[in-house]
């Protein structure tokens, strides 16, 4: 019996003037079967403080979630250094360098793609996206931000939607989270 790939996620992040938001769609598939149209593919971290969202296996995912918490909690206060450290154990344990994702992390100053291959990447940009649909948001997120008043929670959701016209892999049950630039997030 061969494991048919699992395809699934669009993820995209913006920062703008008013805080950060972090957008997922809900589809995920098994070769060219919809298997659930709304799944939650980013949270909360860090009291709050902190989104991510993934594309990949979910259980693979939950680990980095978990990794990631415990290098926030040992550097706290200083992301940058959590997600080094966590593309640094990702890519040299011999467990967690078979993981199958990708996570998009941010907080109200940084916004970070890691993989296990060791990347700790901040655009230059205030827009970054993973995933099937990952181009297609990004390039829709940077359009509407150059060319638009728009909030960072609306390009969010709105590049989502653009995307999941495009993406086969990505649908419009959309999760928007945000980080305010003065109080806690809210939820969309």
């Amino acid at each position: 019996m061969s494991r048919e790939k699992v395809r699934s996620t669009t993820v995209v992040a913006v920062r703008g003037p008013g805080g950060v938001a972090m957008a997922a769609d809900g589809q995920v598939t098994m070769g060219d079967t919809v298997v659930k149209g709304t799944a939650v593919k980013v949270r909360r971290l860090k009291g709050d403080r902190i989104l991510a969202g993934f594309a990949g296996g979910v259980a693979d995912a939950f680990t980095l979630f978990e990794k990631l918490e415990e290098k926030l909690e040992r550097y706290p206060g200083n992301l940058t250094r959590a997600c080094v450290e966590l593309a640094k154990e990702w890519r040299m344990d011999r467990y967690l360098r078979r993981l199958e994702a990708l996570l998009l992390v941010a907080d109200r100053d940084h916004l970070f793609v890691v993989s296990g291959d060791g990347n700790v990447l901040e655009p230059d940009e205030d827009v970054a996206a993973i995933g099937s649909g990952g181009s297609f948001a990004q390039a829709a997120a940077r359009a509407l931000r150059t060319h638009t008043e728009m909030s960072a929670l609306e390009i969010a959701r709105e590049s989502l939607l653009i995307a999941a016209d495009i993406c086969i892999y990505t649908n419009d049950r959309i999760t928007v989270l945000e980080l305010g630039a003065d109080a806690g997030g809210g939820t969309k």
